[in-house]
């Protein structure tokens, strides 16, 4: 069933070539018990490495059942060694971190034998060598006797064909020898064994076969084979794979037997885990701290549409920002430039068809809305006996939000300290600061005493009086003065009256000024419809001068402050058009929605007649977002390089082990372990340290939030912000994975390509 045919095998130091096999030819029946015999330097080890297919003929030819293996690979001798042969070596070669029960299930293990047939075949096969009392022992718990049964046991259990025996009894005394020679001869009635012996005496005794060589040749052979003894039989080979589970199992087991550097290891290589994983925690914490101020507070923030509004697209910032121009050029002459401000601003249109899209957006979008006209109110007061006009210039007023739903804005968002909402177009309300505090020049247009604090109950009831057009101004030959007679203007004005005083929440900012007086949107349409068809508004409709001032009109001009025609008849109340509006979302998804709707009124308009608005909201959380990852971003960087530390460390320690576990590598092999299962087992060991070090890394870093939140609790009130989200504890924990796996990589490949027989050699 074997044949040596011919082979060769030299060994080169140098320039020196040592012969250990010279041209050696012999054949081996199914079932003898053959011993080789000769001095040290004959070559019968190395024979025995070429039968078993551990090591490599230089020439020549293995022959098993036929079958020649000139042109097996690295797999087919691995599934040679794991299917045909079992080996049992001098010094037992047992893998001592795990128990001679696991030592035995090896090479079943690599065969891929379920959990119940191996654990059976073990079982048997150590019952078979008197040791079924010991199965959950390491090695180093038993007499050297007891060891080399295990390594039988473990050289039986798979069913070879061929039992390879390198002085089995050389580390033994002499009672043992002989049990232990009893056993292999009784082996050898069943199968061919092969053993290499100094002893002349035992291989009388036992074999039924010997071959002495010397000098690498072949000098005796007391039983060779004939042509009528030879045996030819179809040769299977069944491939050996060892599974990642097994690998893991067999790390774990080196690991357990080094607690303590395992752990140390992955402390240390858990730091740049922790430190990432602070970071995480404590960005992730204050995006939810912006996220509820966003939704809470910034949600109130309105989404404004202005006449006069920042042009901020992509192609007018490339315009600003381009620097295609030389620098500090050597030029006699300037080079005339668009001014900035005119390429950012831009001319929203708002027309009838535009106020009503907006009045028409469902409900859920928004609260309400608010308009902002540059019509002048003619505010007029009476102190006494004595009636003079306020320059409403010097004190804030504006509109009440025109609601969209029953739920208003003002209930939504305000306090009411005093009073009630306006029920009728001539009541107003009065908006306070968080202080309750009130502009001195809106308490003195209210003809209430500034010199002390004034009493909700006086504030409310009180009055303040709008002159029409055709009361306060004169025409005097085509140019209108103002009427001086204040007590007749005074008592033909219409009278608004102060029915609530309301603060905003004090859960949101106030986004209308600290202090201001409103009005309701039914008034001031009532002011422009009378003040549209009053006798200066006609005059100014036909003439192209100021009719007040004198003065001409400035054309086609971008500034705000500048007088045009139009801006002179708006600020006489000839236009109930607003050059401003603001839309208060109801919430975040609302405004969401709510974008959506106004970018829909856009989409089949030209690009001169689109309408743009600004997001107030979302212009300060996009910084604060930015703010923050730029931040976060930096310091992940700083904290990942100590996981690059981290590799190189990992990489160092898996090439520690690989020198430590180098005798287990060659048994691995001898069993028929493939390279890929030998790497398999370190990448094995080093995705359990990466695992741990990730969950040591994560377990401390949510140790480190406790106190982390306290320190910042006693800063800045605010609570429990670092929170490791837990999608990013199982990132980081896979990165810690990934990188000790990408760290060991190279130290398991250097496992992978050990010769098994210069492994097998290592102490």
């Amino acid at each position: 069933m074997l044949e040596i045919k011919n082979i060769k095998k030299s060994y080169k130091t140098g320039t020196f070539v040592q012969k250990a096999l010279d041209n050696v030819s012999i054949k081996f029946r199914k079932n003898e018990f053959v011993t080789i015999l000769g001095h040290s330097g004959s070559g019968k080890t190395t024979m025995l490495n070429i039968l078993g297919g551990l090591d490599k003929y230089d020439s020549g030819d293995l022959i098993i059942d036929g079958k020649s293996t000139k042109k097996f690979k690295d797999k087919d001798w691995d599934a040679y060694r794991n299917n045909s042969v079992g080996f049992i070596f001098q010094s037992y070669n047992l893998i001592n971190h795990i128990s001679i029960l696991q030592n035995v299930e090896m090479s079943l293990k690599l065969n891929n034998v379920s959990i119940k047939k191996r654990r059976k075949k073990a079982l048997d096969a150590l019952k078979r060598v008197g040791l079924i009392e010991h199965i959950n022992k390491k090695p180093n718990q038993l007499s050297g006797g007891q060891m080399q049964r295990v390594a039988i046991a473990r050289s039986l259990v798979n069913d070879p064909d061929i039992i390879l025996a390198d002085e089995p009894t050389g580390a033994l005394d002499s009672k043992t020898s002989v049990q232990i020679m009893d056993l292999i001869k009784e082996i050898s009635k069943e199968k061919l064994v092969i053993m290499v012996t100094h002893n002349r005496e035992l291989a009388e005794i036992y074999s039924t076969r010997i071959i002495e060589l010397k000098d690498g040749k072949v000098i005796n052979d007391t039983n060779p084979i004939t042509k009528i003894d030879e045996e030819e039989n179809n040769y299977n080979l069944k491939r050996t794979k060892m599974s990642f589970k097994e690998a893991l199992l067999l790390s774990f087991n080196n690991i357990m037997t080094k607690k303590g550097r395992t752990l140390l290891t992955a402390f240390a290589s858990s730091i740049g885990i922790i430190g990432i994983a602070l970071i995480l925690s404590l960005s992730n914490g204050f995006d939810k701290q912006i996220d509820e101020y966003e939704k809470g507070i910034l949600s109130a923030m309105p989404v404004m549409v202005s006449s006069q509004a920042m042009n901020m697209d992509e192609e007018t910032i490339e315009k600003l920002t381009s620097n295609s121009e030389e620098k500090y050029p050597d030029y006699n002459y300037v080079i005339p430039k668009d001014n900035d401000m005119e390429l950012l601003t831009r001319t929203n249109i708002i027309t009838e068809e535009y106020i009503k899209y907006i009045e028409d957006m469902p409900s859920d979008y928004s609260y309400g809305v608010s308009y902002m006209r540059t019509t002048n109110l003619n505010f007029i007061q009476k102190s006494k006996d004595k009636a003079f006009l306020i320059d409403n210039n010097t004190f804030s007023i504006s509109s009440i939000p025109k609601s969209f739903s029953n739920k208003s804005f003002l209930g939504i968002y305000y306090d009411t300290l005093a009073g009630r909402l306006p029920s009728d177009k001539n009541e107003m309300i009065l908006f306070v600061d968080s202080n309750n505090n009130v502009d001195k020049n809106i308490l003195k247009a209210l003809n209430l005493d500034t010199e002390k604090n004034v009493d909700f109950d006086n504030i409310l009831n009180s009055t303040i009086r709008v002159a029409m057009n055709d009361d306060l101004y004169i025409n005097n030959d085509g140019f209108f003065r103002v009427n001086t007679d204040y007590m007749s203007v005074y008592e033909k004005s219409y009278e608004l009256k102060i029915v609530g005083i309301f603060r905003m929440n004090e859960d949101y900012p106030s986004y209308i000024s600290g202090s201001s007086l409103a009005y309701t949107e039914e008034f001031i349409n009532y002011f422009i419809d009378i003040n549209s068809n009053s006798e200066i508004v006609k005059a100014q409709k036909k003439e192209d001068y100021n009719v007040l001032s004198g003065l001409p009109f400035e054309k086609n001009s971008t500034n705000n402050s500048a007088m045009t025609k139009d801006t002179a008849l708006s600020y006489l109340g000839a236009k109930s058009l607003p050059y401003a509006l603001m839309l208060y979302p109801k919430d975040f998804d609302g405004k969401d929605n709510l974008l959506k709707y106004l970018d829909k009124y856009n989409e089949e308009l030209d690009e001169e007649d689109k309408i743009i608005y600004t997001d107030q909201a979302e212009m300060i959380s996009s910084m604060s977002g930015s703010i923050m990852s730029a931040v976060t971003i930096v310091l992940v960087s700083f904290s990942s390089i100590s996981l690059i530390v981290s590799s190189i460390m990992i990489g160092i320690i898996t090439y520690i082990s690989v020198l430590e576990r180098t005798k287990e590598i060659g048994i691995l092999r001898a069993l028929g372990a493939r390279k890929k299962d030998v790497s398999r087992v370190f990448n094995a060991e080093t995705f359990i340290i990466g695992i741990t070090s990730g969950l040591i890394g994560i377990g401390i870093a949510l140790l480190l939030t406790i106190p982390a939140n306290k320190i910042i609790y006693s800063l800045t009130d605010l609570e429990n912000v670092a929170v490791l989200n837990p999608i990013h504890a199982l990132v980081l924990i896979i990165i810690s994975m990934t990188l000790t796996l990408i760290g060991g990589f190279i130290p398991a490949k250097i496992a992978s390509k050990k010769d098994p027989v210069v492994a097998l050699r290592t102490e």
